[in-house]
């Protein structure tokens, strides 16, 4: 979810992170305490902490101060990853700039025209595996601009088409518009796979918080409605229950970019009613039917009030007999998967991502089991990030995620809402 939140800078008690080890096994494993932080919580590492403060510099604000128009105007953590970027000379490496991109619209649920965006890797040919990408933002804010970063960095590491997909917004497109626009941009994009260049024998669907959501409520359409099936889904911090007491939510309830209040805030634009945050698509975690489905990939940040729920929903993956990979990334805040330019941590989980990708897609490493390394981050049992059922995977290499380009999170990025409005509502 793109919360654009700032709160006071904490100290960096973390040593920076190690840069990403390629082309070497990686252990990653369902925790078997699920949901569990660290105690004391824990504070981001030194290059998380840089993002932050530029953030805060840049003037971003509490999501629960803002009305929904200023919340989709001000600066996100892709513009401060961008001025970390020229503050320290780092230029988008050329692997990433060389991925052609192109706009598009798809039909959605209501038959309207919806925004989307084509990325075509440069190396080889053709046709290229295909992932549908869905973007965070709560179902309210962000869009395809400012998730570049991600969908690009997945292009390039899987070597895949990746279509990412907008959706209408609330408050204007209030829920379940949202799951049933995700449904329509995957039937249309497998669909018309190969407008793209792209083969739909080889398929994934990926997203980030808000699209995470969507992303693994899509493999339950697709299993059920007996559409093509994905090979796999990568699901980033994904929004899972509706139970804000969960102990990431205690511990980082005050969390930068992304805090309670601001999850509180997403939740009053997107349900009509609050009894709709009980429904099944949200609280996946609370679902008894989530057999059948694909190998899955999560990925969590440690500081996170999402962290709990993203683990535990591992851990009901696990038990419904699905292959799955969770790991829970150290001393990193929400929405740090998209900054692997300046984020060594974030280098590390597109690296994950992309291996299990390209192991799905028939090629390198993936979720075999076997031989363990010290590449990925280790499981540690007091944030939750442990032991369980246990994958390993082979870390292919992957170029640096880039920043999202334009930066500025506006209404441009997404779809409008359906009906002009001064949002002026705060958080609950």
């Amino acid at each position: 979810m793109s919360a654009q939140e700032t709160a006071p800078a904490e100290t960096a008690t973390a040593e920076t992170s190690p840069a990403p080890v390629t082309n070497v096994e990686m252990e990653a494993s369902v925790t078997a305490d699920a949901g569990a932080v660290a105690d004391p919580p824990a504070a981001p590492d030194e290059d998380m902490q840089a993002v932050l403060d530029k953030l805060a510099e840049l003037g971003a604000q509490p999501l629960s101060e803002l009305s929904v128009e200023e919340a989709r105007s001000q600066p996100t953590p892709a513009d401060a990853v961008m001025a970390v970027m020229e503050e320290r000379g780092i230029e988008m490496p050329e692997d990433l700039a060389v991925v052609a991109t192109r706009d598009i619209t798809y039909p959605g649920a209501d038959g309207s025209q919806i925004d989307a965006r084509v990325y075509t890797p440069a190396e080889g040919e053709g046709p290229f595996p295909l992932i549908v990408y869905y973007h965070g933002g709560g179902w309210v804010i962000a869009g395809i601009d400012v998730y570049d970063a991600s969908a690009r960095a997945l292009a390039a590491g899987a070597n895949a088409v990746v279509v990412s997909a907008t959706y209408r917004q609330a408050p204007g497109a209030t829920f379940p518009t949202q799951h049933e626009d995700a449904n329509a941009a995957y039937e249309w994009i497998v669909e018309n796979s190969g407008d793209f260049n792209a083969d739909a024998e080889r398929l994934a669907i990926a997203g980030e918080s808000a699209g995470g959501n969507l992303a693994l409520n899509v493999a339950i359409h697709a299993r059920d409605a007996e559409l093509i099936q994905p090979d796999h889904v990568l699901s980033v911090y994904p929004i899972a229950s509706d139970d804000m007491q969960l102990p990431s939510y205690e511990a980082y309830a005050d969390a930068t970019p992304l805090s309670r209040d601001g999850m509180e805030w997403f939740f009053d634009k997107v349900f009509e009613d609050p009894s709709q945050a009980s429904d099944p698509r949200i609280d996946l975690i609370s679902r008894d039917d989530l057999q059948g489905l694909p190998a899955v990939t999560i990925v969590n940040a440690e500081i996170d009030p999402l962290q709990s729920e993203g683990e535990i929903m591992a851990e009901r993956l696990a038990d419904a007999g699905v292959e799955v990979e969770q790991m829970t990334y150290d001393g990193v805040t929400h929405e740090f998967f998209g900054m692997g330019t300046v984020v060594p941590q974030a280098q590390e989980a597109v690296d994950m991502a992309v291996a299990n990708l390209r192991e799905a897609f028939g090629g390198e490493g993936g979720m075999d089991s076997g031989a363990t390394t010290d590449a990925a981050p280790e499981a540690d049992t007091a944030t939750g990030s442990g032991e369980g059922l246990e994958t390993d995977t082979m870390a292919t290499e992957a170029p640096d995620a880039m920043p999202a380009e334009g930066g500025t999170n506006t209404e441009a990025d997404g779809i409008a809402d359906t009906a002009e409005e001064e949002e002026t509502t705060t958080g609950n």
